[in-house]
């Protein structure tokens, strides 16, 4: 097999990525690579790819356990075999892997650090033929960098103790200059291919607010927000406790994460949310930077954090998956006096030197003065970024809130109206509330079996919003909800008035809504949908919850969303042409097909009768 049959079997694909093509070439011919590409350019395929081709194995050097699993759980997935080995392994599960290895079984094996030096390893490590060693997150290596982690530093004395030096690869998102250099040197690449396309990432929006109240404005924003997965970043794991309440209160499926929760909690907090079983994770920066989750719509960050290395990383966060999400920071001048003490109080690393402390301690400094900046500029937001990263960039992105121009406020009162009125009067025909997917579906006259079985196509609301979009009635849903005019059941999904409701409807109360000013850019033609279609994704998604939960996998393992969005346009009718969707390798076609062609073939009969 070739480096394109790998390519489209495995994951789906018929063409690389800017950067992966070279890279992959030069570790085939025995060369040493350095790859800097934003987060979901595609780096774990620079040494996954390679490793199918290699004799022997590849190990991956990884920072985050929770990584290694979710990456190893993609590729076996995918058909690959593979494994890690890291602390949460018992000491029989660690020595069949070390079997399994030393027999053969596995072409990928992800290494926590720690466990380079430790004597078992080391001697099962001896006896193998290692083609590759890929360093992720290669800007832990370096004292200038955000994530210093000394451990890294045991990579060059493992490579050493090796009867034969193997090709070496270094792999990050976030690095200065300073960072890449130190990468070079320390991990002593030879003569490396390097390729760095950049540190920006076009769907990704961001914004800075400087809100009256945080908690209020914060309301306001997963209110609109209330069907998509998001991440929202406190500096403190008090302000976790109190944020994650307030949106539990509000009838919010959300849950917590920090390290003052017990291992076993934040473990199974963070399957639930890369489950969708929970919406929304409330974290503090122990959630850490190998969240493998693609779905993520959105990052809220409570708090600014320390510097801007942070910030882009866990903002990067969002759209892994390459469809449009959204990155928005909350700051206030206290932020600013947290921040500082929480790098004062810093707990002591015992594996550093005193001047090694107060090397950091500058540097952490001034990369908070950096981050300040960002907060209070009234440039191009994505520019600032950029520019620290020492990229070159258009001074009018057309992609942040300096650029976009903000909101306008709109008049919403009629629709309000239509939508508040049809909702009633559906729970006069059916006897019971509905969810908004079937209100929408009624006020735009979509004659679907749902509708036709309650005759609710014989409302006087049925058609009334027929030339507005299934996404902005449920825009405006979700702003009637904040308002408190609807309330909506977490378990049955059913939205139902509340007794505000007749101010509206009866009493000439009027509501507005803040818009977003949206460029008309080509992404955004490209990331929507027509309204029929989004119909069948949402059943396509059913599918892939179903799936996901009878194999014991996050949906997104099943299939991304942005697969799921051209099988909702494109409809393939038979196996064949499901085969040809972007990221769906032979496997998932084994798996998968039937079940989404029979959704889609029923949907098409609907759409016909």
């Amino acid at each position: 097999m070739d480096k394109f049959s790998i390519l489209n079997q495995y994951f789906g694909y018929t063409a690389f990525r800017p950067g992966q093509e070279s890279l992959i070439d030069a570790v085939l011919d025995g060369k040493d690579v350095f790859g800097i590409m934003p987060t979901g350019g595609g780096k774990s395929m620079c040494y996954q790819i390679p490793a199918l081709l290699l004799p022997g194995v590849t190990f991956v050097v990884s920072p985050l356990i929770s990584l290694m699993m979710d990456q190893v759980m993609a590729l076996k997935a995918a058909g690959i075999p593979a494994a890690y080995i890291n602390s949460t392994l018992s000491a029989p599960q660690m020595q069949a892997v070390y079997r399994n290895l030393l027999r053969g079984q596995y072409k990928i094996v992800y290494v926590a650090p720690e466990r380079l030096d430790y004597g078992g390893f080391s001697s099962v490590a001896a006896r193998l033929n290692i083609s590759f060693i890929a360093v992720d997150e290669a800007h832990c290596i370096s004292q200038w960098g955000q994530d210093f982690r000394p451990s890294y530093l045991r990579i060059l004395n493992f490579i050493a103790g090796l009867p034969k030096r193997p090709v070496v690869g270094a792999f990050t998102a976030t690095a200065t200059k300073q960072v890449r250099e130190d990468v070079e040197r320390i991990l002593a690449l030879q003569s490396p291919v390097r390729a760095m396309t950049g540190f920006d990432r076009a769907n990704l929006y961001f914004e800075v607010l400087h809100p009256e109240s945080k908690d209020t404005q914060l309301l306001q924003m997963v209110a609109s927000r209330r069907n998509k997965s998001g991440i929202i970043y406190c500096s403190t794991r008090k302000n976790v406790e109190r944020v994650c309440e307030s949106l539990l209160d509000h009838g919010y499926c959300a849950t917590r994460y920090h390290a003052g929760l017990s291992e076993q909690e934040r473990h199974q907090n963070q399957r639930s949310f890369l489950y969708d079983e929970k919406k929304i994770m409330v974290a503090t920066n122990a959630f850490g930077m190998g969240i493998d989750k693609s779905n993520v719509s959105y990052v809220i960050h409570y708090n600014m954090p320390k510097s801007i290395e942070a910030y882009y990383q866990e903002a990067g966060r969002a759209g892994r998956d390459g469809m449009n999400a959204e990155c928005i920071l909350f700051f206030s001048g206290s932020d600013v006096a947290t921040a500082r003490f929480l790098i004062n109080n810093a707990s002591d690393n015992e594996e550093l030197t005193p001047t090694q402390k107060d090397t950091i301690h500058r540097q952490e400094l001034a990369r908070l003065e950096s981050m300040i900046g960002y907060c209070k500029t009234d440039q191009c937001l994505r520019g600032y970024i950029l520019e620290y990263f020492g990229q070159k960039h258009p001074e009018i992105c057309g992609n942040c809130s300096t650029c976009k121009g903000g909101y306008d406020e709109k008049d919403i009162t009629r629709e309000a109206q239509m939508i508040l009125s049809c909702i009633q009067r559906i729970y006069h025909k059916l006897g019971r509330w509905c969810d908004i997917s079937l209100v929408a579906r009624v006020l735009q006259g979509f004659p679907d079996s749902r509708v036709r079985e309650g005759q609710l196509d014989q409302l006087s609301t049925y058609g009334l919003m027929k030339t507005t979009g299934r996404s902005t009635i449920r825009a405006i849903a979700d702003q009637l909800e904040q308002e408190g005019y609807l309330r909506t059941d977490e378990q049955s999904k059913a939205v139902s008035l509340t007794p505000l409701a007749s101010q509206v409807l009866y009493q000439g109360k009027d509501v507005t809504m803040l818009i977003r000013k949206e460029p008309n850019t080509e992404q955004d033609v490209e990331n929507t949908m027509s309204d029929a279609d989004a119909d069948l994704y949402d059943l396509l998604n059913d599918v892939r919850s179903q799936l996901a939960r009878k194999s014991a996998i996050p949906p997104d393992v099943v299939l991304t969303n942005p697969t799921l969005v051209e099988m909702a346009k494109r409809k393939p009718k038979n196996t064949s042409e499901f085969r040809r969707l972007p990221g769906i390798g032979e496997l998932k076609t084994q798996w998968y097909a039937q079940a989404f062609l029979k959704v889609i073939r029923r949907f098409r009969k609907e759409q016909e009768s």
